[in-house]
């Protein structure tokens, strides 16, 4: 089978985007439901392991970013990637339409209250790239925050954003928070095959509106707003993945396994234990032992 190399997914830095040359469905890194259970398994053993790690050794911070349109399957990816994550070390962030509160504030406010401490992982389903995806997409919704001199004809603006993204990105890699975004690319056959399946599973019913479709009638314009923005945000603080979508087990392997190779770059360790510290916990193991 095919190795996993997460290089062959990642968006390299200053990198012009263009999706339809990137697969929405690659070659199968499984062979079976069962092999796949396997493959899952053996990751999620390794990621709880390496959670711990980043737990105690309390210096670095992991942000994951997943962006993606409708039915991509990001919380499928979110729920089967981190299942074996200690819950108390991990939060998951889903940004929906901005409250009064946050439209009072820059746009990226709301997201950075939300940021991961040192020793834990934060996880953002959607985030503040929907600033420079569905805004854009949508520029009424840039009228509504009401920022003086600023008009959405203007390309002016979204550069001004990716820059701040970029500035932002770069002081949290210098804070020890590392950086690994996910953009899930989903054909758009695939995605009306899902919705399809939502409409005839009463039980998925709740997933889907009006609104999507609606949002799938502007397909164009969102991937035209993700080559821009995965072209001017992916750096070496914060690399963009793109990850084929249509194979929902494929994806998150791919996921996976690139959110492991991003914690073995951080070279984790547990505290070592200085001689007067071992000398003291002898002292008081000899006390318990009596």
């Amino acid at each position: 089978m095919k190795q996993i190399e997460p290089a062959d997914y990642r968006v390299p830095q200053g990198k012009k985007v263009k999706l339809h040359k990137w697969p929405t469905r690659s070659r199968p890194l499984y062979k079976s439901p069962d092999h796949y259970e396997e493959l899952r398994k053996r990751q999620i053993d390794e990621l709880r392991d390496q959670q711990g790690k980043l737990y105690a050794d309390d210096r670095h911070s992991l942000l994951l970013i997943f962006q993606a349109m409708d039915a991509a399957g990001k919380d499928g990816a979110i729920e089967h990637v981190m299942s074996g994550v200690n819950p108390q070390g991990c939060q998951v962030f889903s940004f929906k339409h901005p409250s009064a509160e946050e439209l009072d504030h820059d746009f990226l406010w709301r997201s950075t209250r939300c940021l991961p401490e040192r020793g834990r992982i934060g996880i953002f389903n959607r985030s503040y790239y929907e600033e420079v995806l569905i805004v854009r997409v949508h520029p009424e919704i840039l009228a509504s925050q009401r920022i003086p001199d600023c008009t959405p004809d203007s390309p002016q603006v979204w550069k001004h954003r990716y820059r701040s993204i970029n500035d932002l990105e770069q002081h949290l890699h210098g804070n020890g928070t590392k950086i690994v975004k996910f953009f899930l690319h989903l054909s758009k056959e695939e995605q009306r095959q899902r919705f399809l399946a939502r409409i005839d599973d009463p039980d998925k019913n709740w997933k889907f509106s009006r609104a999507d479709l609606d949002e799938r009638k502007l397909w164009d314009k969102y991937m035209a707003a993700y080559e821009d923005c995965l072209s001017a945000t992916s750096t070496k603080h914060g690399h963009w993945h793109i990850v084929p979508a249509d194979d929902k087990p494929n994806a998150r392997l791919i996921i996976a396994q690139v959110i492991l190779d991003a914690l073995a770059s951080m070279k984790l360790r547990y505290p070592t234990t200085s001689d007067a510290r071992r000398k003291e916990l002898l002292a008081i193991r000899k006390q318990l032992a009596k």
